[in-house]
Parts: structure tokens; sequence; C-alpha cells
């Protein structure tokens, strides 16, 4: 299986003399096309620093990252942020929607900046995206006129709109309740489905145990893995006691 993203040696420190440290410590790890991971860890194990330098949306003081077969710590900045653009989604735990707008604009404003003539064609699939997630009567709405499940499938929808080879996603269900969650994570799992890498970073375990691939981070290292075979809605709590198990094992 093809190679999506491909990380060596990753080190980023913050802090300044004797306070920095490295929150990320030489962290090597690959993701397949296609692939569906999770990263899991507790709060300063370095999870989110490492999704937010294997998007380039950050960089690293040592070592590289590949993605696609492009080296990202040999790209520019503006070069960085249209790779992004067009290439990756990103799902947070708060989507930052600009309050100014509705919902269908404040989704199909990432495909905009190189496609202002054909306003309405990209209208039309934020349409078809809506209506795939089960949003599409709201696309008037503000920001603050939806619950919080609704304005995150938004997020996945304006994530989707640019056709991305992967989908990073921070935390994604962290704010949701129960059912909207599950929801959440069938959605993500369709579009795995399809074909689009999936990398999640998340401390839930109903939520890991979704994916195909977890890796645990302790102290910014991977310190160990786990495989699990393909998400088919069956035996959803043994899935889960796997990934609990194995978070006991590394004692995290």
């Amino acid at each position: 299986m093809k190679k999506m993203m491909i990380g060596d040696r990753i080190v980023k420190s913050f802090g300044e003399g004797h306070e920095r440290r490295n929150v990320l410590d030489g962290v090597s790890m690959e993701i397949n096309e296609g692939e569906f991971v999770a990263v899991m860890g507790p709060s300063g194990s370095g999870k989110s620093t490492l999704m937010f330098a294997l998007s380039g949306t950050d960089s690293v003081d040592s070592g590289k990252v590949v993605f696609n077969g492009k080296n990202l710590s040999t790209m520019g900045e503006n070069e960085l942020s249209d790779l992004r653009r067009t290439t990756m989604g990103f799902v947070f735990q708060q989507p930052t929607m600009l309050s100014h707008l509705n919902i269908l604009d404040n989704i199909i404003l990432p495909a905009m900046r190189d496609n202002r003539k054909n306003v309405a064609k990209i209208s039309e699939k934020a349409r078809l995206l809506m209506q795939r997630v089960g949003i599409a009567d709201l696309e008037k709405r503000d920001i603050t006129q939806v619950s919080g499940g609704q304005l995150q499938r938004a997020g996945i929808c304006r994530a989707l709109i640019n056709s991305p080879r992967m989908i990073f996603g921070d935390e994604p269900t962290g704010a949701l309740n129960s059912q909207s969650a599950q929801e959440i994570m069938d959605i993500l799992s369709e579009i795995n489905a399809e074909g689009t890498a999936v990398m999640l970073v998340t401390h839930d375990a109903k939520v890991a145990a979704r994916t195909e691939r977890i890796m645990f981070m302790q102290d910014g290292i991977i310190v160990s893995e786990l495989k699990l075979p393909k998400f088919e809605g069956l035996d959803m709590d043994g899935r889960v006691e796997k990934v609990t198990e194995k978070m006991r094992e590394i004692g995290i």
C-alpha cells in the first residue's frame, strides 16, 4: 500500500533555556493511503503537536515530514497553505467558523480562493455534502443558531469541500454528547471507506476503537501501537476493551 504520510525523526521543542523541552522527541511514523488511524496519549504527550507537524501547520526543529511525496520542510508558507487547502481537511473539537457568514458560506469559503467564478458549482457541492451529513436545511442559519453536533457536521463539510486526500481531526467528538459523537464517527468512517485517509487525535477509547490502527504517545514519543480489523459495525465493546487493555498495559 502506498504511503501517504511519512514522519522521520521529528523533533519539536518549546520553551527557552533550561525550560526548553522536546514535545516531539524523534518521532517516526507512517500513514498509508486510505488508512484510518488514531493517536492517543495523556495531556502533554505530544499528540496534537504531532498532528500540527504532520499537516505542515507547524514547523519542526529537525527531522522531516513527507506528504504525498512532498517534503514539507522544503516548502514556503504560501506553498504549504495551498497544499493544506487543496489536499488536506481539518476537523477540530470547536469548529472555527466566521460569525458574520452563514453555514453555507462558511463551508464554501476554503474553495473560493481559486474558484471565485464557480460559486454556483461550489455551492451545489456544499449542498450535496450538507445533505449527506444531515444538515441540508441549515444553510442559511448563523453559526449561533445550530447545535454543537450540527456545527461539527458543517465543519466536516468544510473539510471535504476541496476533496482532500487526508482528513486530520483533533478531538472531533470531544465537545459532543454520546449520540452526536457516534454520528460524527459514522460520517468519518464513511469518508474513510471511500478512500480518504483519516488521522484522529483523541483521548476517547470509543473513538479510537473505530479506527484501524492506534498510536499511543507518552513524553513526545510513540510507545506502542494497536492494530484492529476494519470496523464493520460489530463487536464495538470488544474493540473498546482491546483499546483500554492496551492503555492499561502502557500506563496511560
